[in-house]
């Protein structure tokens, strides 16, 4: 994988109403592709890319909630962002890997490694505020768009920035160890 810089970021300071701006936005990539569309996650917010796995399925999930993994003996979630994006299933490939990212944590809450799974990881990019625009409107359907946060311009290409805690929303990825062991729990008072 490679890094390339395209400019130096300047350094800005976030915005007071706390809505992410272009200038804020601005920053190290990890850009991947699902299908011909290319998309980046903020590179602090991933942990390690690891080469596609089985997954554990798990009952009662959302249909882009994958299962579970067992990386080095911690538990993680995992996610098909195609099916998250409503795209149609692509037969997996020697590229395809799961991107293992920290989602919330922000304001106190507790982080959670949650794998996402993607055709392949393309490079690192240092994208400037200037080469990323706000999301376009997408009037009705802005609800469901609410994740991309920018738009990167990137010689003729364009790169979909993504929020990882919007993508992921906190309800499809929490996995606490009470709620794995509490099935045990239930059996073990049934029992008694």
């Amino acid at each position: 994988m490679n890094t390339r810089p395209i400019a130096d970021p300047p350094n800005v300071a976030p915005p007071a109403s706390g809505a992410v701006s272009c200038a804020a936005a601005a920053g190290k990539y990890l850009t991947f592709a699902l299908g011909a569309e290319e998309y980046g996650l903020g590179i602090l917010t991933v942990r390690e890319i690891i080469g596609y796995m089985d997954v554990t399925a798990v009952p009662r999930t959302p249909p882009h909630v994958r299962g579970v993994i067992n990386l080095r003996g911690q538990v993680i979630p995992v996610v098909d962002l195609r099916a998250r994006f409503s795209m149609p299933p692509a037969a997996r490939t020697d590229q395809t890997c799961i991107v293992v990212a920290e989602v919330g944590g922000g304001a106190g809450g507790r982080a959670v490694n949650t794998g996402v799974i993607v055709d392949r990881v393309c490079e690192v990019l240092t994208i400037p505020a200037d080469r990323i625009e706000d999301a376009p409107s997408f009037g009705a359907a802005a609800a469901d768009a609410a994740f991309v946060r920018g738009v990167a311009k990137v010689g003729d290409r364009v790169k979909i920035l993504l929020d990882i805690d919007r993508v992921l929303a906190k309800d499809d990825v929490e996995w606490s160890p009470a709620r794995v062991d509490a099935p045990a729990a239930e059996a073990t008072a049934v029992a008694a």
